[in-house]
């Protein structure tokens, strides 16, 4: 009962990182329902993350576009590519992998492992991101699409998504920043509505598949829309910078036990 108050409680860190440093939800998301409130980590986890931070970060982009740092464009040509891809991935990739997937001696490669590993090797990659340096200046050039590789970036994060249920905000914001040309805040803005749209299309190939525990979902979801309008009111308050950063050493570390855990301790 503690751990499931607790896991309840955490939600509001998933809402107030999206609206504090416009990423890191599903970073959260997944391991508070799978280590905190018992939800199967190879399905249901990764399902439930992308109607949560879909949803979040949904009500997030609509704050972003009301102060102005959305590019509708932007979103549309990394988005479409996305959906398609996440959509794909839940309907007909997640379902075909076995459950052991393959035995070397006495070591069993079970979906969990493999789902939990990627997610933690994601994490320890997404920390990077965000312990790394980057100035957030406005952009001055002329805003340009590389179509290809925005294409090629957007089915690959889309894949991602549907894979362990993470909204790829630490993969998008850099991309959108590098491939069109948008500042740093118009990318955390349009990466939140990027990240609702996916996420939200994904958890529809979900639906015929698994069993919703909608009592569970609604409300870490009405908890994580609360945090994510107090962490936008925090952040014209804290330094973002130095937040992420920090943030970015909390999910290394999570990420490391993670692995740990899901690779040498079951």
């Amino acid at each position: 009962m503690e751990l499931e108050i607790l896991g309840y409680i955490s939600a509001i860190l998933v809402g107030l990182s999206l609206g504090l440093i416009g990423g890191g939800g599903s970073i959260l998301t997944v391991p508070i329902l799978v280590y905190l409130l018992g939800v199967d980590a190879a399905n249901t986890a990764p399902a439930y993350s992308l109607f949560i931070v879909g949803t979040a970060s949904l009500f997030g982009a609509s704050i972003k576009y009301k102060e102005g740092f959305v590019d509708v464009k932007t979103a549309v040509i990394f988005g479409l590519p996305a959906i398609f891809s996440v959509y794909l991935t839940r309907r007909l990739l997640v379902p075909s992998i076995p459950d052991e997937i393959f035995t070397l001696d006495n070591f069993i490669f079970t979906k969990r492992i493999f789902v939990m590993g990627l997610f933690a090797v994601l994490m320890i990659l997404a920390s990077a991101s965000m312990i790394k340096d980057r100035k957030d200046e406005e952009q001055t050039k002329p805003q340009k699409f590389n179509y290809p590789l925005i294409v090629i970036e957007g089915l690959l994060v889309g894949m991602i998504t549907g894979l362990v249920g993470a909204g790829g905000g630490f993969i998008i914001i850099p991309a959108l920043v590098m491939l069109s040309n948008l500042s740093m805040k118009k990318a955390v803005g349009t990466s939140l509505i990027i990240i609702a749209a996916k996420s939200l299309v994904g958890f529809l190939g979900d639906l015929s598949v698994i069993e919703i525990d909608w009592k569970l979902l609604l409300g870490f979801t009405a908890l994580a829309i609360t945090g994510i309008f107090i962490g936008n009111k925090l952040s014209h308050k804290i330094d973002g910078l130095k937040l992420k950063k920090g943030f970015g050493w909390f999910v290394l570390l999570m990420g490391t036990y993670i692995f740990i855990k899901e690779i040498f301790l079951n």
